[in-house]
């Protein structure tokens, strides 16, 4: 009778045991298949090429890998918030993910500037991918966001920015009274040079360029000058570039990172990092084959200053760098570390 007992006893605990193991495994299993949802706000246009080779490509390829855990929900520009308040709201978490262009936070990150368009720094995209990934740029831009405003940061793409004008610039004394459309740093850099650079809105350029009241432009580089119409007027297009930056940049909420599962956390991390070695090339062989196309059907041509002029240019532009550094410290550290880079592989 015991006996039977013991084994009433045994075979309820076994059956507890194995409710309470299945209740645990289904609710690990639960959590594990949950599936989290995100808001990311672009300063994209939904016209924008950069929004479907850039937002929608990240956000496919995090749903993929995270097996459909994370979902993220795109925004274009200025559907939830003004384009230069995505900074603020990625950091007030009202959404947890954002892409803006570093020019807009520059108050916020004064050694952003680097990557908003410092002008005549790299010559080439691959020369400011050095910069920002292996020597140290993007990291040190990292820290601060991290620890002073609770958000993580990544550099979207490196890319030109090239002036495309009505007559070719064969010299630095080309510059000279040439009516130009230009804006932030690199306006007060062509005005330096000589040009008479102005602002004028996204809308207002073709019209300004086809009545004469300026003489070029720089709107990216080829493809937005071949989005925009440029070389309907403008047959020329310089290069060097007048600045290669990374202007476009992605944020997150710490907070709501943290929160993600730590496999959801490495997809997240990784996704970024590839992104932007892949997003880069592409940028670039995207331009090489808009150019060719201008040049067969619109006959653009290249103009390319001469080596010695290169280098008036960058004292020039290095004399800018330096008022630039003097606005913050960590600034000035950023453009220090730019300008042994710089040294290093002979472009200053």
């Amino acid at each position: 009778m015991k006996t039977k007992r013991i084994m009433k006893s045994a075979l309820v605990f076994a059956m507890t045991a194995g409710f309470m193991l299945a209740s645990s495994f289904g609710s690990n299993l639960f959590a594990a298949g949950k599936v989290i949802k995100w808001k990311a706000h672009a300063h994209y246009p939904s016209s924008s090429p950069s929004y479907q080779d850039s937002v929608i490509v990240v956000a496919d390829k995090i749903k993929e890998r995270t097996g459909g855990r994370l979902v993220i929900e795109t925004y274009t520009a200025n559907s939830l918030v003004p384009s230069k308040e995505i900074f603020n709201a990625v950091k007030r978490g009202m959404v947890q993910m954002g892409v803006t262009a570093a020019s807009y936070f520059r108050a916020q990150i004064p050694a952003v500037g680097i990557a908003a368009g410092l002008p005549y720094t790299f010559k080439t995209p691959a020369q400011a991918a050095y910069f920002f990934k292996r020597k140290g740029y993007e990291k040190m831009i990292q820290d601060i966001a991290l620890e002073k405003h609770g958000l993580l940061f990544f550099i979207d793409r490196a890319y030109p920015t090239e002036l495309v004008v009505k007559k070719p610039i064969s010299s630095i004394d080309d510059f000279k009274g040439l009516k130009l459309r230009s804006s932030g740093v690199i306006q007060k850099y062509l005005t330096s040079l000589g040009a008479a650079a102005s602002y004028i809105s996204g809308a207002e350029v073709y019209t300004s360029l086809s009545t004469g009241v300026v003489d070029g432009a720089h709107w990216g580089a080829v493809q937005g000058a071949a989005k925009m119409n440029f070389y309907d007027m403008c047959k020329y297009h310089l290069r060097p570039a007048l600045t290669v930056a990374g202007t476009d940049t992605w944020l997150i909420n710490q907070k709501a990172f943290n929160k993600l599962p730590a496999d959801i956390q490495a997809i997240v991390k990784q996704v970024m990092e590839e992104h932007f070695w892949q997003r880069s090339n592409q940028y670039e062989h995207q331009e090489a084959v808009t150019l060719a196309k201008a040049q067969q059907s619109k006959g653009v041509k290249l103009s390319i200053l001469p080596q010695a002029d290169q280098k008036k240019m960058t004292q020039i532009a290095e004399k800018l760098w330096d008022k630039e550094a003097k606005t913050d410290p960590t600034y000035a550290k950023a453009i220090n570390m730019m300008k042994d880079y710089l040294r290093e592989i002979g472009a200053l």
